[in-house]
């Protein structure tokens, strides 16, 4: 059970009502319904998040981002779900657990699994030759950036459900 409670979606009213019927509609998924107690704490992830699906990285490569950190802040919930949108966006069972585990064998996406990493490890102050090592692969100061505000989507939704003990509704992920 959710230490923050749910907002039902088919008695939600005003703001989070708004969110479940426009944004959200059909997306009703247990961390959301507890993000909706605070409909700006909510359009905060919708904001961030869709933001980041116009960018440069690409799908696959913001499931990593968020795969790395989740499993790097043992968020069964993200990793649950991440695991689920990344493999509907193109990654493979094994490129997700390589992900979780940092271990990628497509050289750019574990560049990338590298530097977000080396944000976490670092706590944002990475090396020279952590931003030379994911340019070297084909990432540009765009996608660094990006990757940045990735991973700070990531520790808000990881920290979020840790707090909130958010029940997984998305099947599980592959044990490691």
């Amino acid at each position: 059970m959710s230490r923050i409670a749910p907002v039902d979606p088919a008695s939600a009213s005003g703001k989070a009502k708004e969110i479940f019927d426009g944004p959200l509609k059909g997306k009703h998924f247990n961390i959301f319904k507890s993000m909706a107690q605070s409909p700006a704490a909510l359009q905060a992830y919708l904001g961030l998040s869709g933001a980041l699906g116009q960018g440069m990285l690409t799908g696959k490569e913001r499931e990593v981002v968020q795969l790395v950190v989740g499993s790097l802040n043992d968020c069964e919930y993200c990793v649950a779900a991440h695991t689920a949108i990344g493999k509907s966006l193109g990654l493979t069972d094994e490129q997700t657990i390589e992900a979780r585990k940092l271990t990628l064998k497509d050289a750019k996406l574990a560049a990338l699994a590298r530097f977000v990493a080396a944000l976490h490890e670092k706590k944002g102050h990475v090396s020279d030759q952590d931003l030379a090592a994911v340019r070297g692969a084909g990432y540009g100061d765009g996608h660094i950036a990006e990757a940045i505000a990735g991973y700070a989507l990531a520790l808000y939704t990881n920290y979020f459900n840790h707090v909130a003990q958010t029940p997984i509704d998305f099947p599980p992920a592959p044990k490691l």
